[in-house]
């Protein structure tokens, strides 16, 4: 599998500069608004500090809304899981099939049959949001988008997006598909905290593929100093949605704004936000702790629970890095932090089966991937189906990973386990969050 470095995303980072006519219209459509009249034209809004995770503005920060094309960003959230585990590769090529290829505009205008390589997929939702390249990954990847929706969902949940549900790839209409501000808010610092090589291809102003070029609709990152991505959004449902992140020296806020009346006062209404609580903003990052009660929406932050670790004879604690999430996952009302291993692409079980096979603890994530994939290679028809991923806890100041595989009934994880003690891998099947 090929390492992405900031050198693979440059050459599409890149732009030429702007006329002055263009620079000064752009500069009128993203003239900032007062606070009263930005709060006034959008339906619902977060901004929170990137360094400590603290809540600095909310409006109706836990209504439910039409998340639109904001789905890309948990599309690519799966995407970059499958590419850590070394599932596909940036070259790979992903078969576009009659489904993808129907899909609505904006569209790349796939054909079916023909085939994009991971890397062109990846840059036609950053910059064109095109639907029917987040169809064909979600093809590829979960076999039916609809298979690939139950990922999404359950990733969602896993990272404590409890609001969120995903019914497609793409966020083209669907009365099922919801999340809120909160939740939004939530995926961008994962995903940029979970994959931050990926996550630089935000950053990506001009895509050309097939002689075409396409730019960016993310308004904020030609005029609004230190933008770095993230997503744009819009359906005559949603409204014009924008989730956004601005790095300027040592400070970083993330923002999300939902129901716009149009996009330019979208953009006025998140650069308005920004500059309005930018004072308020930590230059220091915390170092580790819990995810805080506010970004959930709690009155108090979930406490830890007291169930031991479960590890893995001979492993060595080690210290692991910050993260933003606190918690011993076999409890309920924990919170979890998700990393998947997609060793299947598609689970086979409703998300109402609520038992996990744990088959280790570590404290790095690479082990627990690692430890994953080799149990999914030696037991691959008795977890055919099953999603793998890792879910965090505290334990003294040290940060563990859990390897688990989801979508078991309680006989079934039961039966899984003991199928795998027989086969000398360790396991335990407990009940999920």
């Amino acid at each position: 599998m090929k390492v992405l470095t900031r050198s693979f995303w440059a050459p599409w980072r890149r732009f030429s500069s702007l006329s002055l006519a263009a620079v000064i219209g752009l500069g009128a459509v993203l003239a900032p608004l007062s606070e009263a009249v930005a709060d006034r034209r959008i339906r619902a809004a977060i901004i929170i500090d990137a360094n400590t995770n603290k809540v600095l503005y909310t409006k109706s920060a836990d209504a439910l809304r039409s998340p639109a094309s904001l789905t890309k960003i948990m599309t690519l959230y799966v995407l970059f899981a499958y590419l850590r585990a070394g599932r596909l590769d940036l070259d790979t090529p992903l078969k576009v099939s009659k489904h993808a290829a129907g899909q609505s505009p904006t569209k790349l205008g796939l054909k079916p049959g023909s085939t994009i390589k991971v890397k062109d997929a990846i840059k036609a939702l950053v910059t064109k949001s095109a639907n029917d390249a987040a169809a064909v990954i979600a093809e590829n990847l979960g076999g039916t988008e609809e298979n690939f929706g139950k990922i999404m969902t359950e990733t969602a949940h896993n990272l404590g997006m409890k609001s969120t549900t995903f019914r497609n790839a793409s966020g083209l209409p669907n009365k099922e598909q919801l999340t809120t501000a909160r939740d939004m808010g939530i995926l961008a610092l994962r995903i940029m905290r979970d994959y931050p090589k990926y996550y630089e291809v935000f950053e990506t102003k001009y895509f050309t593929y097939k002689g075409r070029r396409y730019r960016n609709h993310n308004r904020l990152l030609f005029g609004y100093k230190g933008t770095d991505g993230i997503k744009t959004g819009y359906t005559r449902a949603s409204g014009f949605n924008l989730t956004a992140s601005v790095q300027r020296s040592d400070k970083h806020l993330v923002g999300v704004v939902l129901g716009g009346r149009t996009g330019a006062q979208r953009d006025a209404a998140m650069r308005t936000l920004f500059d309005k609580h930018w004072r308020k903003a930590s230059t220091k990052k915390s170092k580790g702790g819990a995810l805080i009660a506010s970004l959930f929406g709690t009155s108090t932050p979930p406490p830890p629970s007291r169930k031991p670790a479960y590890a893995l004879a001979g492993n060595t604690p080690s210290p692991a890095p910050a993260t933003i999430e606190q918690g011993d996952v076999s409890g309920p009302g924990d919170t979890v932090r998700t990393s998947l291993s997609p060793n299947r692409p598609a689970p086979r079980r409703a998300t109402r089966d609520t038992y996990h096979v744990q088959v280790g603890a570590f404290t790095t994530s690479g082990d627990a991937q690692n430890r994953l994939g080799m149990v999914q290679q030696r037991a691959s028809k008795l977890l055919n189906g099953h999603l793998p991923f890792t879910a965090t806890f505290m334990k003294g100041d040290t940060e563990w990973y859990r390897a688990r595989f989801a979508g078991f009934s309680k006989n079934d994880a039961q039966s899984t386990c003991a199928a795998l003690k027989r086969m000398k891998l360790e396991c335990i099947a407990l009940s999920a969050e």
